[in-house]
């Protein structure tokens, strides 16, 4: 029973969600026996059963089982993740900012995914990722800085440093209107743009594309990428009204968005 259960979690990797019968053929059982040890995993947290399929649950994640809203994210998420990745070709990451690091809940992408060093349930220094800082850059400069010391570890050679470097690249995000960029700040060769889900107490988690830094503009796949956080946000805040007038309220409309990447494109 336990070689059972360790093929079928084993089943899952970085691609997120699966169906049952991508199970079956990963984990070479049969049919019903998998459906029957699923139930049973997710029934204990392992697992999770949501509409897009069957993903890793809290438990697998290393969340201590217990139930902090992530479900509901990720169960709000997986469409716009498969859409984004479908439409740039490019691997899209849903995030939430766990003490000072991010947790990946969600990893959607085709063949560059295992050129990309993240997995669901893996964690990351939140400085050095673009999901990171865009959730970084709506909290309190007091939170940020009870969060790091004045030396940040590097991840690259073009990791930020410190926690003054740091606290003026959250204040670029900001004017930016929440857009974050990294460029080669978490893996060589690899860049990213990011932007936070958001409701009315703060950042909840963050979208974030990554694709190669030496041949895609993120600038360019910015607003599709905004535009995918505000429909997840839209699902997760229905009765939130989204038009932004202080942070942490909301995400910009797309025309407000393009106009201020642009200017972002135009300034480097």
């Amino acid at each position: 029973m336990i070689d059972r259960m360790t093929l079928i979690l084993e089943s899952f990797d970085s691609r997120g969600a699966l169906t049952l019968e991508e199970v079956t053929c990963r984990s070479g059982l049969p049919r019903s026996t998998v459906h029957r040890i699923l139930d049973q995993l997710v029934g204990r947290g392992w697992i999770d059963h949501a509409s897009f399929g069957y993903c890793l649950g809290a438990r697998a994640l290393g969340l201590g089982g217990s139930d902090t809203g992530h479900r509901r994210i990720r169960e709000a998420a997986a469409p716009h993740l498969h859409e984004l990745a479908l439409q740039t070709g490019a691997v899209v990451h849903l995030t939430v900012l766990d003490g000072n690091e991010v947790l990946y809940l969600d990893k959607v992408g085709g063949q560059f995914a295992s050129s990309v060093p993240s997995r669901v349930g893996g964690r990351f220094p939140a400085y050095a990722t673009a999901s990171g800082k865009a959730i970084l850059a709506w909290l309190e400069p007091e939170r940020v800085d009870a969060l790091y010391g004045k030396r940040l570890p590097p991840c690259t050679d073009r990791t930020i440093g410190d926690n003054a470097t740091l606290h003026q690249e959250l204040n670029r995000i900001r004017k930016r209107r929440g857009v974050a960029f990294e460029r080669e700040e978490a893996a060589p060769g690899i860049g990213c743009v990011g932007v936070a889900l958001r409701g009315v107490d703060g950042p909840v988690a963050a979208l974030s594309l990554a694709a190669d830094a030496r041949s895609t503009r993120l600038e360019w796949v910015a607003p599709i990428v905004a535009d995918a956080a505000r429909k997840i946000t839209r699902t997760l805040f229905p009765d939130h009204d989204r038009e932004e007038t202080v942070p942490g309220t909301a995400l910009p409309a797309s025309g407000s968005l393009d106009r201020v990447v642009a200017k972002a494109a135009g300034s480097r």
